[in-house]
């Protein structure tokens, strides 16, 4: 309540009466839905991780997501995101064929490995093979894990050469290797990004918009990484949950996802956004329908 209302009250009590009776004391304060969408907009982007990996005990956010529809979730959907996927990581609708793929690109990220693209160089392949591992021990990856910990977070083989490849590729044989993968990539990127998305409003196509720009530039807090640029998106554009326009602020989201790419490596193609989900975020496919088009670095896909 404002102050002058009370001094108005003691001088003219009818004049008060009036006064008060005119202004909501509602409109005097966000309301609990504002003020939700204030601290959204300011989340921390440790915060936002938290919320995006939050386990254990029973949060709002969890009834938020379990009243959410299926999404990216729904089987044939997240069936067609690692098509999608694939076909930027590893130039092939077959992702399934890729759990053996390994390959230093000279992009500063050491081997890239994997359905997803598990990096020696930035911590996800390193958790994955300690994961395995212990349920595993006696894996043909496991004595690389003291080199893995020495070379994470560069681009050295040091350790590595000449056999870690071999090894890889004789281990994603392996049906327990290969449920590991699939496993690390549900839990680092997959269900993070879609929990995320569901909890800021999104539609399929944008869950799948978190969930690449999620794998593209890794579940950091850096400010290039998924949380950071995120983190900058808020700053330009407000999210369905906080009352905003989805087309526009998935606008922002892929200029800045594009942008980052472009910053971080001049030399990577964009297809991923400009022929992929920019094209179908003009077309308005907000549900990912089938069947889905785009090109990627010169070849056309096609999913019916």
């Amino acid at each position: 309540m404002k102050r002058p209302g009370i001094l108005l009250l003691v001088a003219a009590p009818a004049v008060a009466l009036a006064v008060l009776l005119a202004v909501n004391p509602r409109d005097s304060e966000p309301s609990t839905e504002t003020k939700k969408h204030t601290s959204v907009s300011h989340e921390s982007r440790k915060d936002a991780k938290a919320r995006a990996e939050q386990s254990g005990e029973e949060t709002e956010d969890d009834d938020v997501v379990a009243g959410a529809p299926p999404g990216l979730s729904a089987p044939a959907k997240k069936e067609l995101a690692q098509r999608l996927v694939a076909s930027a990581v590893h130039s092939t609708l077959d992702w399934r064929g890729t759990y053996g793929s390994i390959e230093d690109f000279d992009d500063g990220q050491g081997y890239t490995a994997g359905i997803i693209g598990f990096c020696t160089g930035t911590q996800d392949l390193l958790t994955l093979v300690e994961r395995y591992t212990e349920d595993h021990p006696d894996n043909g990856l496991a004595p690389y894990l003291p080199a893995l910990r020495e070379v994470n977070g560069t681009d050295s083989h040091e350790g590595l050469d000449p056999g870690f490849t071999a090894a890889w590729k004789a281990e994603s044989e392996l049906p327990a290797f290969r449920k590991a993968q699939e496993a690390e990539r549900d839990r680092s990127y997959f269900r993070p990004a879609v929990r995320l998305a569901k909890l800021d409003g999104l539609s399929t196509l944008g869950q799948f918009v978190y969930y690449d720009a999620m794998v593209f530039h890794g579940p950091g807090v850096d400010r290039d990484s998924f949380y950071g640029l995120r983190e900058r998106v808020l700053k330009q554009a407000a999210t369905p949950a906080m009352g905003g326009s989805e087309k526009a602020y998935l606008d922002i989201f892929l200029k800045v996802h594009r942008e980052t790419m472009r910053n971080k490596r001049p030399d990577v193609g964009t297809d991923r956004i400009d022929s992929a989900q920019r094209q179908f975020l003009n077309a308005g496919n907000m549900d990912l329908r089938t069947p889905l088009v785009w090109t990627m670095y010169g070849k056309t896909y096609r999913v019916e």
